[in-house]
């Protein structure tokens, strides 16, 4: 069944690529976090944070499409780190580290989207209790390995499938919304609102932060970019062409529903798009975008698990992690060991409430990723020159600044029980890196 051939099918064209961003992004978040971003700016005031998450967003997608038109490998990121900080230095370390950090933040974003979908299936099985959806979280990571267990042409087709129910579901709460629209509800500011003060800044960090969580997978297609067709051109496109979607759907449909649910009421609610369709609609209407909410948030752990799964079977092939995540499906020429490891350690992190995984992922992913990013695509394009030949964002170095400096403003706005775990995992993985380098008299003991 199985053989160590390293050679993976170059088999997503753009529409499957963009299809893949747009499912990691539309999962469960926009349809179950506007409750949590509401509160966290204590009205609907809450929106600057869905604008600065876009910004935010755009600007680090320029860095990822910059990174990853120069580098359609397999693992994105941990090739990106490794390449540009030195392969034979600094680069070692903290593509180790990277490669930890993923091996945890894989299976917390599968479990998630997992674990949203359970909590939203509590508008249509009210009686579920919590051991019940945990079970059904894990059976939604389970099912969705299973998916992703094919070749990657299947994945595409997939994709693209799945990316109309989504992208229509979307449409369909803006329609119900614009129809029904009310400008006193949706801009019923509480006293105070835009009043600059500490607790201003906290809040729409906060707030930011659930938007980021949403818009997050922009950069999915990076993570399997040697199984992407002419990437060089794919890639950026890919991943600008689903923000601009992606942003836009979040941002009408945020406005729609604070127009028509109003923002006391929303921020109260465990299904707050069930509860603005039901407004409109009665319980069916209620009932019926569930479901097809319920689509978009299995998706999302679909489109999880397959970019996730690419990461150890490129460490592997690298000779850094264990040589079994490798090995390639014989026929289907997908890494089957790391697609089954992935989907073990996303249903074991079923366990874990929402609220915790969003904010520990987006924290322990910005600490070491993407700040490490930023600073790595300006290295780049100080070593590459005018020889640099793919993709070049526009007002360089602008959007890597912007998008450095929104990423400090979501660490130094959040909880230090979060940063601090955040630094312990760093700590650690320095550590795991420093025993293994001496054993094995690498840098910084040996030469490589």
């Amino acid at each position: 069944m199985e053989e160590n051939n390293p050679h993976l099918i170059r088999g997503i064209g753009l529409g499957g690529a963009v299809s893949a961003n747009i499912l990691n992004m539309v999962g469960i978040g926009p349809f179950l976090t506007i409750p949590i971003a509401l509160a966290a700016m204590g009205g609907p005031q809450a929106i600057l944070g869905w604008i600065l998450g876009a910004f935010i967003s755009v600007c680090d997608g320029m860095v990822w499409a910059e990174l990853g038109s120069a580098m359609p490998v397999s693992g994105g990121p941990y090739y990106y780190l490794l390449e540009i900080f030195g392969p034979r230095s600094f680069g070692r370390l903290i593509s180790f580290i990277f490669l930890g950090q993923a091996l945890i933040i894989g299976p917390l974003s599968a479990a998630s989207g997992a674990v949203g979908f359970a909590e939203y299936s509590r508008y249509l099985v009210p009686w579920l209790s919590h051991s019940d959806m945990i079970g059904l979280a894990v059976l939604v990571v389970l099912a969705n390995t299973a998916l992703v267990y094919r070749n990657i042409r299947s994945i595409g087709l997939i994709s693209m499938l799945i990316t109309v129910v989504v992208i229509g579901t979307s449409l369909w709460i803006i329609f119900s919304g614009v129809t029904h629209f009310h400008a006193a509800t949706a801009f019923s500011f509480p006293a105070g609102a835009f009043r600059l003060s500490r607790g201003f800044f906290v809040g729409l960090g906060a707030a930011t932060l659930i938007a980021l969580y949403d818009y997050g997978g922009y950069y999915n297609v990076c993570l399997f970019g040697e199984e992407v067709r002419d990437p060089t051109k794919t890639i950026p496109r890919a991943i600008l062409l689903s923000i601009a979607c992606v942003a836009f759907l979040y941002l009408a449909m945020n406005i729609s529903i604070l127009g028509v649910l109003p923002w006391q009421r929303g921020i109260q609610s465990h299904a707050i798009v069930a509860d603005f369709m039901e407004l409109i609609y009665g319980p069916l209407g209620g009932k019926a975008v569930s479901w097809l909410i319920l689509v978009a948030s299995f998706a999302s752990v679909f489109a999880i698990l397959l970019g996730y799964s690419r990461i150890p079977y490129a460490a592997a092939v690298d000779g850094r992690f264990f040589a079994p995540f490798a090995k390639l499906h014989s026929t289907g020429k997908f890494p089957y060991v790391s697609v089954l490891a992935m989907g073990l350690l996303s249903a074991l992190a079923c366990v874990f409430s929402l609220a915790a995984l969003i904010t520990v992922l987006i924290i322990v992913q910005t600490m070491v990723q993407f700040i490490g990013q930023c600073i790595a695509v300006m290295v780049l394009r100080q070593r590459a020159g005018k020889k640099f030949q793919s993709y070049k964002m526009p007002l360089y170095p602008v959007p890597a600044l912007i998008a450095l400096a929104g990423w400090v403003y979501i660490v130094v706005t959040s909880e230090w029980k979060y940063i601090g775990l955040s630094l312990i995992l760093i700590t650690f993985g320095i550590a795991v890196y420093m025993v293994r380098a001496y054993r094995a008299a690498e840098w910084p003991f040996g030469a490589v």
